[in-house]
């Protein structure tokens, strides 16, 4: 075959790039000065599609850009060139406008196989089901397309299913011998399974020995799988191989800021915003090292605490106390031992959070763990009452102990199942609540099977989906330790580091197959929840009629009917439920016994508004309950810490009852927090330190009152009885 021959045949699989199809075929080949000479030439053609494409070939993409406007206004109903502007669109950072072109290529030829590969991949890229269906119906209008066999291989292998994955690669390289992006997914494969990839690589470099983006897609899926360490090794020979991924060298950056390498993650970071990749994940990690000093870094032990400036005083000492509890308790049980510090990061901008997680699937997090690092939402990122600081710290941490027992390789479905499990081991109330949607998802019979539950947590097949996955996971592993006892799950755990099936892994630690354990679980779990599963639509039409009657003040009528409809479905603790409602009308009758009786068993069952959890609290005092009272701060404490009130609370709740040091602490939350009323701030810390017996620290508290208010007469009084 003659060299032009040999060129036009490559040439084929970029047929639909048009004019620049002779000069891809060079790239994708590693001839990269033959195919920047290629670019070049069209850059300086007559035609605006062919400028377009040389235009984007030489990364000068502004100019590009403007020559697709012209080219599609030129012919606006020529579907290839709407899809290729598109194309540049997506890679360069904006899916919106580029799904526009897709759309518009569609309505021009709905078969057309480039425009759907194109919404698949804006889609995929978010993790959304419909990807699949997109990859798929551009497979019935183009059975030859190679880009949609490669992007449903790699799907497949997101959602933990390699043997799908592997199927949908090899059909992509039955089309095309040379599909390198399919080479790479058999790869990553092979990476995840801890197998050396060597055929492909060797397959894959022979085509172009400059394909770095093979251990670039292979780093890509082993974050997904947790494996940060491993991925950024990965990473970095992509980048020994062809230095001009930029994109990559930012994936790098991002990870090593995941591992606490910030230094490091700064400079590659840097390095490619310099190239010109300045993608949201890009420039917001570089803010956010930037505003490095807005931190402070607290270590103490095994652990390392980041914590906002503005926050470290009042939330270091209930985060560092928590962490160590969680994690002296599940080191032990799950028999392992951290050798290395685990940082925790709390953010109070959200934005910020989300920094650290872009590209993961399944989070609309309060939470995640980066092998000894845990970042999350700090309280006052999110609204009071909608966060449980303390379980989502627990959940994380238990993440830590278990991967580090596995070696970060078990299936997440499993990993995070035992998180929500171990919430609600720490506390009764903490665990994931049952929620509607769940409700409504298991009375529909849309719960997966066990060997499929991955896929819930990836790529959603309705919404709510996420939500939905947690609680089944969470409920399967309780379900398994009630059956089979703890030490199943610890054997599942030991199945699932020897590289072993969520099937296989049931089998050896259970003795029985997935399918009979998804068959038990279904039967036990409707039975536990048979009340509220059978009662939900009566529940939801009593709940509407009680709210209308307290909409209207009829107290007598909420009284009488509430605890029926309550009982109904007990789990549901969200805004306006019946535990509330009933509250509020044994308060509007004056009957605060009754009122505190119902606020006691909303609380027990997860309620979690802050308002009333104080309320609870106020209850409890006047009742002479002190024990539950301080039970009800504290629990208002775990979902509104930043609140200066619950602190000044439980601070004079503790020095009543002559634990002083406790109490220390919460006042001098209060002062951290900025009070409004400073003398009476002081004025409480120096009671207490003159309890706890530090009469200094009392004296330097009482002075610190009157320089706020020198007339302050309960501390003039104080100071004089330190004196003497």
């Amino acid at each position: 075959m003659t060299a032009a021959a040999l060129l036009l045949a490559l040439a084929q699989p970029f047929a639909g790039a048009g004019p620049a199809a002779d000069c891809l075929a060079l790239r994708h080949r590693g001839e990269n000065i033959q195919a920047d000479h290629c670019f070049l030439r069209l850059a300086s053609a007559a035609e605006p599609w062919a400028r377009a494409e040389g235009l984007w070939g030489l990364r000068r993409y502004r100019e590009a850009n403007e020559e697709f406007r012209r080219a599609v206004a030129e012919r606006p109903r020529d579907p290839d060139r709407k899809v290729r502007w598109g194309r540049l669109l997506l890679e360069r950072f904006n899916p919106g406008e580029a799904a526009e072109l897709f759309q518009e290529a569609l309505r021009v030829n709905p078969r057309h196989a480039a425009a759907l590969v194109g919404l698949a991949l804006v889609a995929a890229n978010g993790f959304e089901q419909k990807a699949v269906e997109l990859a798929r119906r551009a497979l019935e209008a183009d059975p030859a397309c190679v880009e949609a066999r490669v992007l449903l291989a790699r799907m497949a292998l997101e959602d933990g299913d390699q043997e799908r994955a592997r199927a949908e690669a090899a059909a992509a390289l039955e089309l095309w011998g040379e599909a390198l992006d399919a080479m790479a997914v058999l790869a990553a494969a092979e990476w995840i399974a801890d197998r050396e990839p060597g055929v492909w690589l060797e397959r894959a470099l022979r085509v172009n020995p400059r394909y770095g983006r093979i251990y670039a897609v292979g780093a890509r899926f082993l974050v997904l799988n947790r494996r940060y360490a491993d991925a950024v090794q990965l990473y970095r020979k992509a980048l020994e191989l062809d230095p001009a991924l930029s994109d990559v060298r930012s994936e790098l950056g991002i990870n090593l800021m995941r591992l606490g390498r910030d230094e490091e993650a700064r400079r590659q970071l840097e390095r490619a915003y310099d190239e010109g990749h300045r993608d949201a994940p890009t420039v917001n990690a570089l803010r956010l090292l930037d505003g490095a000093n807005n931190f402070v870094l607290e270590k103490q032990g095994l652990l390392e605490l980041k914590l906002h400036r503005k926050e470290a005083a009042v939330l270091g000492p209930y985060v560092r106390a928590e962490a160590t509890r969680a994690l002296t308790a599940l080191q032990s049980k799950y028999r392992v031992r951290l050798e290395q510090p685990v940082r925790i990061e709390l953010y109070p901008d959200h934005e910020d959070f989300a920094v650290r997680t872009l590209g993961m699937p399944g989070l609309g997090a309060l939470g995640v763990t980066f092998e000894r690092a845990v970042a999350m939402d700090s309280p006052s990122a999110r609204k009071p009452g909608s966060f449980h600081w303390a379980a989502t710290l627990w959940h994380e941490l238990n993440h830590v102990v278990v991967l580090t027992r596995v070696n970060n390789r078990a299936p997440r479905w499993f990993v995070e199942g035992l998180a929500v499990w171990e919430e609600s081991q720490a506390s009764p109330e903490w665990g994931e609540r049952l929620t509607p949607e769940i409700l409504t998802a298991i009375r529909e019979k849309k719960l997966l099977p066990a060997a499929d539950l991955d896929r819930g947590f990836v790529r959603p097949s309705y919404p709510g989906q996420i939500v939905v996955s947690y609680y089944q996971a969470g409920k399967l592993c309780e379900f398994i330790s009630r059956e089979w006892g703890f030490e199943a799950l610890l054997r599942m755990l030991d199945a699932f580091a020897a590289r072993r099936s969520t099937s296989e892994a049931i089998r050896e630690a259970l003795g029985i197959t997935g399918d009979e354990v998804d068959r038990r679980f279904l039967a036990w779990l409707e039975q536990s929840l048979r009340v509220p599963l059978e009662a939900f639509p009566t529940w939801r039409e009593r709940m509407k009629r009680l709210a209308e009657a307290a909409r209207a003040g009829r107290h007598e009528e909420i009284i009488r009917e509430g605890p029926a409809v309550r009982d109904l479905y007990p789990e549901y603790t969200e805004a306006g439920s019946a535990y509330e409602l009933l509250a509020a009308a044994h308060l509007a009758v004056g009957d605060k016994g009754a009122a505190r009786a119902e606020l006691e068993r909303y609380a027990r069952a997860g309620g979690r508004d802050p308002a009333w959890l104080r309320q609870l609290g106020e209850l409890e005092r006047e009742a002479g309950r002190t024990a539950e009272a301080l039970a009800a701060l504290r629990r208002w404490l775990y979902v509104d810490p930043m609140n200066e009130e619950v602190h000044r609370r439980l601070g004079d709740l503790l020095l009543e009852q002559g634990q002083a040091e406790e109490a220390m602490r919460e006042y001098r939350a209060v002062l951290a927090l900025g009070p409004t009323d400073l003398a009476a701030a002081h004025y409480a810390l120096a009671r207490a330190c003159r309890a706890a017996g530090r009469i200094e620290e009392a004296k330097e508290q009482v002075l610190a009152a009157l320089e706020a208010a020198p007339g302050y007469r309960p501390a003039q009084k104080l100071l004089l009885e330190l004196n003497r």
